[in-house]
């Protein structure tokens, strides 16, 4: 499909640099069908049904910005998806001032060495030393706020904490599963009151998810693998609410691409460990899910795409332009929306 088919005007001032506070006080675009209402997030318990399963995203947002020099020459990696033990593949800023073989000093007695340079502007670096590569970001790193947050603010103290979801335990990802920073305790209390399961997995969100499609056609866009697990018992559990009449609702974008990737073409959901690259357009058949909580994206972005398929692309567009009208507050620290198209019959 044309990528231009994905656009759409969006002010400036509906960027969100901040998230809501309370986090469970950010507002909810319910769009179920071709039908949009507004509410809250801590509706969302009375918008669920008894029996409904939520699945979160458990991976831990790790301070993978990191600002060097190489000699006289400023650089800037941002870290994307693990390769070894000390190996990390990062897009790096100032990229033809690197050669491989040369070391990159980050400050803070951090080094890494560039192994190989990559077509995509991408690069593999070595970390120096024997210290784990997690306790050397948490030195000299910063977290890696999206590229329309950190054009307009330094990422600073407060991002350590907004960033991450109070699921966050398994270091690795370099951008937040953001649907999921809405939840609170007191929200969790509540669904689970209204009998709500809900059950994690792990997706390392690479920071590729940023990346622009470039393509003016989306089978010319190549999207950025990211590693992910989902054990055998969590796919046992998620099969078996299926099997007894609730839904699945991926919270994020990021538990649905895996739950998608991990499901067989009758949807049941196998144990998976391993990349994915899936990348989801309209005219895709969802196996694995019945709906999807996830934050306002980007215009042109494979996460857009990835509702318009959901959805329906004319649906979306109605619903963003509502959003948008209604002062919805978009992307990463915005506002949440909870998608739920009509079963197929």
């Amino acid at each position: 499909m044309r990528v231009d088919l994905f656009d759409f005007e969006l002010p400036n001032d509906r960027i969100a640099l901040r998230p809501a506070r309370p986090r469970d006080s950010a507002r909810l675009l319910l769009v179920e069908g071709t039908a949009i209402a507004d509410h809250e997030v801590m509706e969302l318990p009375a918008l669920l049904r008894p029996g409904d399963t939520l699945v979160f995203n458990d991976t831990k947002v790790i301070p993978a910005q990191l600002e060097g020099h190489r000699g006289e020459a400023s650089i800037g990696a941002t870290l994307h998806k693990r390769e070894g033990p000390r190996e990390w593949q990062a897009f790096i800023r100032n990229a033809k001032r690197t050669q491989v073989g040369d070391t990159i000093d980050f400050g803070e007695s951090v080094h890494a060495s560039v192994l190989e340079k990559r077509a995509d502007g991408s690069a593999l670096l070595h970390f120096h030393g024997e210290e784990p590569v997690e306790l050397l970001l948490e030195r000299a790193g910063r977290m890696p706020l999206p590229p329309y947050i950190a054009s307009r603010r330094p990422a600073d103290a407060k991002d350590r904490a907004d960033y991450q979801t109070m699921f966050a335990r398994e270091e690795g990802a370099v951008a937040a599963p953001t649907a999921a920073l809405h939840f609170t305790p007191r929200l969790l209390d509540a669904l689970d009151a209204n009998g709500i399961g809900r059950e994690t997995l792990t997706l390392h969100v690479g920071a590729g998810t940023f990346l622009p499609v470039k393509a003016a056609d989306t089978s010319g866009h190549r999207m950025h693998a990211e590693w992910g697990r989902i054990d055998a018992a969590t796919a046992d559990r998620l099969n078996a609410v299926r099997a007894s009449g609730g839904r699945l609702i991926a919270v994020g974008t990021t538990s649905l691409r895996l739950l998608e990737s991990a499901a067989a073409e009758d949807g049941v959901i196998r144990p998976f460990e391993g990349d994915t690259a899936i990348f989801i357009t309209p005219g895709y058949r969802f196996k694995a899910i019945d709906g999807l909580i996830t934050n306002f994206h980007l215009p042109r972005s494979t996460l857009f795409m990835l509702v318009s398929a959901l959805m329906g692309l004319e649906v979306m567009k109605s619903a963003y332009s509502h959003a948008i009208e209604a002062g919805y507050r978009f992307y990463s620290y915005g506002d949440a929306s909870l998608l739920l198209p009509q079963p197929v019959k």
